[in-house]
This record gives C-alpha cells, sequence and structure tokens, in this order.
C-alpha cells in the first residue's frame, strides 16, 4: 500500500476530503477540486498546504480510503507551508527524541505486552490494577511512536525514527505473534495504518486498548456494576486512521453502563483538542476551539469525559473539570465498574 492514492481525485464527484473539513471554507465543490488538483501537483500555492489544521480528519472523510493528509503532511514540510519557527520545532525533535542508550528488558513473546509509548511516568496510576499487573511491558522514549511529528508538519522524522523504534521492538524479543497492546492511538494508528501506506513491516500484532479492555470485561463480566454515568469522548486526531474501534468504545461503554451522549463534536465531527494550534501560530483558535468543545459536552448533559489520548486529556483536563465533569480513560472507567477504588 503506497501513501496518497491520487487514482480517484479526477472523478470524485462530493470532494468528501476538503467539503467536510472543519477548517477550510469552500465556495464549492468545484473550488475544492480545484485546491485538490494543485495538490495532486505539488504546488506550492495550494491553499490547503497553508489553512490545513493538520488533524488528519480528511484522511476518514475520504470515501475511497486515498490517505490525502499523506500529500498534504509531505509537502507541507517541503515548503514549510505552516510557517513554524524552526526553534519551535526543533525543540518538539529533540524533546521526544530517545536519550542514552537503549537498555534491553527481554520480554516472552507468547504473553501480552502493554507498550506504555511515552508516558510510563505521566500515566502511571492508570497503568495499575488487575487490569494492567499481570502484564509485561515497555516503554519510553526508545519505544515511542512518533506520529506528534505530523502535528508539526515533520513526517521525514517519523520515517527516520520508526524504524529504529520497530527494531527495539526486535531486541526485546517480539515475533508476528506477540500481542502488543497499544496504550493509546497514536501507537495503534502508526502500527496498522501509518506503517502498512508506508510500506514498513510491523514485526508484532498490534492491539488497540478498546479491544483489550473490552475483552478483559467480558473475562469478568459477572463483576460488573453498571455505572449509569453519562460521558461526552474526546476523540483524538490519531483516531482517524483507525476509526473501526469506535464501535469497540460503544461496546465497553454498554457494557459498564456508560451512555455515550450523542454530541455535535464526536464521533466523525470529533475535534482536535487545540494543542498543536499554538506552537504553529494558531494562538487565536485554541481558547475558541477547546471552549466551544467542552462546552458542547456540557449542553448534552455529559458527567464525565472519557480520553484515549494523554495529550488530549493533559490540555483539556482543567477546562473540562472546571464545568464539573471528572476526566477518565475507558479503562479507568472500566476498572470502576469492576468494584476498584481509584486513588486519583
Amino acid at each position: 500500500m503506497n501513501m496518497f492514492d491520487k487514482s480517484h481525485c479526477k472523478d470524485c464527484k462530493i470532494v468528501a476530503c476538503m467539503m467536510k473539513c472543519q477548517w477550510i471554507n469552500f465556495e464549492s465543490i468545484d473550488a475544492a477540486k480545484k485546491e485538490v488538483a494543485k495538490l495532486i501537483n505539488e504546488d506550492e500555492d495550494c491553499r490547503i498546504l497553508k489553512e490545513c489544521m493538520l488533524c488528519f480528519a480528511c484522511d476518514e472523510y475520504c470515501t475511497y480510503n486515498s490517505h490525502p493528509f499523506d500529500i498534504i503532511n509531505e509537502l507541507q514540510e517541503k515548503y514549510n507551508s505552516q510557517n513554524i519557527s524552526p526553534a519551535i520545532a526543533q525543540n518538539a525533535i529533540d524533546g521526544y527524541g530517545a536519550k542514552g542508550e537503549f537498555i534491553l528488558r527481554p520480554i516472552d513473546p507468547e504473553k501480552p505486552i502493554l507498550d506504555k509509548c511515552a508516558f510510563p511516568k505521566m500515566n502511571s496510576k492508570e497503568m495499575k490494577g488487575p487490569m494492567f499487573d499481570d502484564l509485561q511491558s515497555v516503554g519510553g522514549l526508545h519505544y515511542f511512536c512518533q506520529l506528534v511529528y505530523q502535528h508539526l508538519a515533520k513526517p521525514s522524522i517519523i520515517k527516520e525514527r520508526v524504524p529504529i523504534v520497530l527494531e527495539n521492538f526486535k531486541k526485546a524479543g517480539v515475533n508476528k505473534d506477540t500481542e502488543v497492546i497499544c496504550w493509546h492511538d497514536e501507537c495503534y494508528g502508526l502500527y496498522t495504518s501509518y506503517c502498512q501506506r508506508n510500506n514498513i513491516e510491523v514485526p508484532f500484532k498490534p492491539v488497540h486498548i478498546f479491544e483489550y479492555v473490552y475483552n478483559y470485561l467480558k473475562d469478568h463480566e459477572s463483576d460488573i456494576k453498571k455505572l449509569n454515568l453519562k460521558a461526552a469522548y474526546q476523540r483524538n486526531c490519531s483516531n482517524r486512521y483507525v476509526p473501526e474501534t469506535d464501535e469497540i468504545l460503544d461496546n465497553i461503554c454498554e457494557l459498564i453502563g456508560v451512555e455515550r451522549v450523542a454530541r455535535k463534536y464526536d464521533r466523525e465531527n470529533g475535534i482536535c483538542c487545540a494543542a498543536p494550534f499554538a506552537p504553529r501560530g494558531h494562538k487565536n483558535l485554541v481558547r475558541k476551539t477547546q471552549n466551544d468543545n467542552v462546552q458542547d459536552m456540557v449542553n448534552h448533559g455529559a458527567e464525565v469525559c472519557i480520553f484515549n489520548c494523554p495529550m488530549c486529556k493533559d490540555t483539556l483536563e482543567r477546562k473540562v473539570s472546571a464545568k464539573g465533569m471528572k476526566c477518565y480513560f475507558i479503562s479507568d472507567l472500566a476498572r470502576l465498574a469492576l468494584g476498584e477504588k481509584l486513588e486519583y
């Protein structure tokens, strides 16, 4: 599978990738088609490159699964279309770069592994309890999934570093049947979508955290006590690559007695947490985007907010909590339904 597939663009009648965009307004389908044609021709003057907010949504909107965001992101880096400060970009590149020598911790390839990505400390409390205690794990910047660099229009960093990350998994002892449970969507999206369309072989079997949580709940279904809560879901950008996982979240919610409120900014219309906006010079959009999003949760009666991205949670938690809603990962709610007391 290649990255961007332009074979359907010329005959596409609806140009959903652009007409559904939350950030770029086109006066007509014809206007959108003209800009897509510029994109295909790698025209630096294409307005999409400058006005895009790098939320990945066009990949999901495209009815042909052509991955338009791949070509957008590649050209944004080529032409520096987002006008990102070199100092800010370099700080992000250095900040998430692996530090020091890779220390090998061998694993048993016959048993599942929890991939904590870059968050073994940030989310340490959320990775405890009977649901996780028996899992072997890997984590730290040597296992960082790298997709954050799409938000900074630096896909070259991903292609440079991902082979090293995958080699670290190999050194740890995984094989093609080893189940690696991905703590968040960026890991799973990388290993099940980005790698495939960039012809990068993944040496293990990625498992989405929703799938793991659902199966754990089914194995302990007799212990579940319904929570009877209304929840808003903050659907993160990387989930655009793996929209099939959304149904699993619905199934988890049904099992544990959580109503996922039908709000404006969910499902296909999910909205970015806006954390990457300011570094790209869009400070004016940060507050409005976040306030509109959180108020939408309130307007639809949510009592809690579900996150599956550590950075989304870190970004929005203060605003969400200020409106009287508590923030959880779906695994937190599953643990509560199974009778655990969470000390956070």
